[in-house]
This record gives structure tokens, C-alpha cells and sequence, in this order.
């Protein structure tokens, strides 16, 4: 799958997924999706983000689900 809106480059968080090529990695959006924070407030709280954004994280976060395989504690 081809991400768009998903881009990581080296100089930019350390080449860490993010948003737009902006300082803002996927993995803080996802973070405050887990935690219970809603597309809404997300965007309240960080207006530079588009519904698109957070859209394209959850399925970039699909992605990776779908290829790692982790081993689950019994």
C-alpha cells in the first residue's frame, strides 16, 4: 500500500514515521487515538492535522499489524 500523507525521512524525528513530512510522528497520533482521544479533540488540540491524517495513521498502523508477528505472553 502507498501512503501519502505517511512519509519518514532521516532528518525529521530521527526517521521515525510522520505526518506530512511535519514533526509529528504516527505513532504520538496513535498514541492519543489508544488512549481514548478522539479525531475531534485531536484536531482541537492540533489544528495543522486533516481528518485524512488521522485516517491514513490507522491504516498505516494497519499495515504494520499485518506484517509483524508478536509473540503473546500466556
Amino acid at each position: 500500500m502507498k501512503f501519502e500523507r505517511i512519509t519518514v525521512d532521516p532528518n525529521v524525528c530521527t526517521g521515525k514515521a510522520c505526518i506530512r513530512g511535519c514533526r509529528f510522528p504516527v505513532s504520538r497520533l496513535l498514541g492519543l487515538l489508544a488512549s481514548g482521544e478522539t479525531k475531534e479533540t485531536i484536531q482541537r488540540a492540533y489544528p495543522y492535522l486533516e481528518p485524512q491524517d488521522i485516517d491514513e495513521a490507522l491504516q498505516y498502523a494497519a499495515c504494520l499489524a499485518e506484517e509483524e508477528t508478536v509473540e503473546m505472553s500466556r
